[in-house]
């Protein structure tokens, strides 16, 4: 016969799921990103990661594959499915640099800049939405609060 033990005891540290910040972080970032991903996903059929690389390629014009994962947050795998998906339906282009065979920039070709020209306004449309119930000094305050705690996770990372 075996003994069923109590979960945790009294004199143990308890996680309340609901009110613990790393939860609570990412069930917003669940929220949010899903918002915002029914505009390319539905009518554009764009992956997540196809967007965060259009997004960052739309603003900085051409970037490699490794400048895509430091500026979008994304591991090298999943740039690269992205990338490859993205040239096959002709939103990217792919050339290599005649300085350093070896270094590839990647860019928007003209239908993909047309596609990223649709998205952003309802994207930013979308982000005005979510954050209309802050005042602009709440949203300043949540820009510098959200900083100062990705920079202690920073930290935390560094230390190992």
């Amino acid at each position: 016969m075996t003994e069923k033990k109590p979960a945790v005891t009294a004199a143990e540290p308890q996680l309340n799921l609901s009110q613990f910040f790393p939860y609570r972080l990412s069930t917003l970032e669940m929220s949010v990103s899903q918002a915002v991903a029914q505009l390319y996903t539905g009518r554009f059929k764009m992956s997540r990661q196809e967007w965060r690389i259009m997004a960052a390629l739309g603003s900085n014009h051409s970037m490699s594959a490794k400048e895509i994962a430091a500026h979008s947050s994304l591991e090298k795998m999943q740039v690269s499915r992205a990338i490859s998906g993205l040239k096959k339906a002709e939103l990217i282009n792919q050339q290599e640099d005649p300085d350093d065979r070896r270094y590839t920039k990647l860019s928007l070709t003209d239908k993909g800049l047309n596609i990223y020209r649709q998205i952003v306004p309802l994207a930013l449309a979308r982000e005005a939405f979510i954050l209309s119930d802050l005042s602009d000094e709440e949203q300043q305050q949540l820009f510098c609060l959200m900083d100062k705690v990705q920079n202690k996770a920073k930290e935390l990372q560094q230390c190992g």
